[in-house]
């Protein structure tokens, strides 16, 4: 017995020590930034551009909030095409679409088993239909990943006055969601209104979690340990400031990149009639674009089909030619033209973002230069950070050799990097190009480093369009 005794007093000794080194290492990694993103997190940050699709009963009332008691009968629409929806998706440039497959009205897209407030007791198609699956079918068709939004929120159901009784009932909607639709990219978790109702979202991100591991939670701020994305802050798509991606919320860190979502018609998520004026302009789109994903964060562009089921005619133009545009920018990577350079030097040149450039081991202040065989002229610059060990870069210029003055000009500074960060400055030639790393906190891995000039960019006008009469 006391030998026995011993050992379990050793035992006990070594775990706590364990324990407390475990604690220790924590603490200190937290303290130094050191938080890395899972493995599909780093997918979903490369996606960049997604979308998401408005389309149930408000479309056919010119509603943008539903209150519940809109008739399933309501929903019939006469030429419902999601490969319409697609194919003008794809060309935009979007990588990924998220479609809201109940809004807080409470109707459902699919047939749901849970309640008979669903397209199973529309007239379209007989009540035999379901949107999240040919929505799931066509975006897989044209090479897009797919999500789905489903809103804690229910202004309609009953249950919703019970918490626990809708929490049963709204954890199985989404264990149908998740197990019948394939691999979801993303689960768009929204708190909007609650009516005192306490959700469960701990369980929500169980259920969600047994059929689909990697999928990436998009979630504000606020249900800061079940999301593994947040909300920008805006519905302009805009980031108003640095962006880091390791998130504190009373003194617990995580990695919580931004998503952010503005619509493709101002301030209207739903189609609505009589209302082509509010189409956003390309260069509107573009400079939000340059905003969201220039600054490092996911853009989630609105969409909304028509009463039709089918994306307006001028939806469809303005898509093909913001996708004409951004990859005739990308295609003008000044960057490519650079001289001999080091293989190491060239991981960032080369239009590869799974190459990348690394500072010497252990440096937290580093350059990475270019030069030119001939001077080139450019006004904007786009850096990729090496993620997935963390975000370091803490302080960077961009800077040019001036013959002239015999040092180097900064033309343009900053703090995050990130994923990607765009820089737009008043033209400059040169020949010599760098970017100067000031500060980091730790190892420092730049995946590309681009030069352009997007001054008199000549976007091509969009493919013909059927216009529907």
């Amino acid at each position: 017995m006391a030998s026995y005794s011993k050992i379990r007093n050793l035992a006990a000794l070594i775990l706590v020590t364990v324990m407390a080194l475990s604690y220790s290492q924590a603490i200190g990694q937290d303290a130094g930034g050191d938080i890395q993103p899972a493995p599909y997190q780093v997918a979903w940050q490369d996606l960049e551009f997604g979308v998401i699709l408005h389309f149930s009963t408000n479309t056919f009332l010119d509603r943008e909030w539903g209150d519940g008691t809109a008739s399933p009968s309501t929903f019939n629409p006469t030429h419902f095409d999601p490969d319409q929806w697609m194919k003008a998706i794809s060309a935009s440039g979007a990588k990924y679409v998220v479609l809201v497959a109940k809004h807080h009205d409470g109707f459902c897209l699919w047939p749901t088993a849970q309640t008979a407030y669903s397209v199973k007791s529309s007239p379209w198609k007989n009540g035999k239909g379901d949107v999240v699956g040919d929505v799931a079918r066509a975006a897989h068709k044209y090479g897009l990943k797919f999500g789905v939004y489903l809103s804690p929120w229910d202004r309609h159901d009953p249950r919703y006055k019970d918490s626990a009784e809708y929490d049963r009932y709204y954890n199985s909607e989404l264990e149908e969601l998740a197990q019948n639709y394939g691999d979801l990219v993303e689960f768009w978790l929204d708190g909007a209104g609650s009516g005192g109702h306490v959700y469960d979202f701990k369980k929500i991100i169980e259920t969600l979690r047994t059929y689909q591991p990697n999928t990436v939670v998009f979630a504000d701020t606020g249900l800061f340990e079940y999301g593994d994305a947040r909300w920008v802050g805006n519905e302009a798509g805009i980031v108003n400031y640095e962006n880091w991606n390791v998130i504190d919320r009373h003194g617990y860190r995580r990695w919580r990149p931004i998503e952010a979502d503005t619509p493709l018609r101002k301030a209207h998520w739903f189609w609505h009639p009589n209302d082509e004026t509010s189409l956003k302009t390309l260069h509107e789109l573009l400079d939000t674009y340059d905003k969201t994903v220039g600054r490092g964060a996911q853009f989630m562009l609105g969409i909304a089909p028509d009463n039709r089921g089918l994306l307006p005619d001028g939806d469809v133009a303005r898509l093909e030619e913001l996708g004409a545009a951004l990859r005739l920018r990308a295609q003008s990577n000044l960057a490519s033209r650079h001289a001999a350079a080091t293989p190491e030097v060239a991981a960032a040149l080369d239009n590869n973002v799974d190459t990348f450039w690394s500072a010497p081991p252990a440096s937290r202040h580093a350059t990475l230069e270019i030069n030119f065989d001939q001077s080139v002229t450019f006004d904007h610059a786009l850096t990729m950070e090496w993620l997935n060990e963390g975000q370091y870069v803490q302080k960077y210029a961009i800077e040019i050799w001036s013959d002239k003055e015999q040092k180097w000009l900064a033309i343009a500074a900053g703090e995050a990097i990130g994923h990607k960060k765009i820089d737009s400055f008043a033209a400059v030639t040169a020949r010599r190009v760098r970017l100067n790393i000031i500060s980091s906190s730790g190892s420092i891995r730049i995946r590309e480093f681009q030069l352009f000039d997007w001054s008199d960019l000549r976007v091509p006008q969009p493919s013909s369009v059927v216009i529907e009469k």
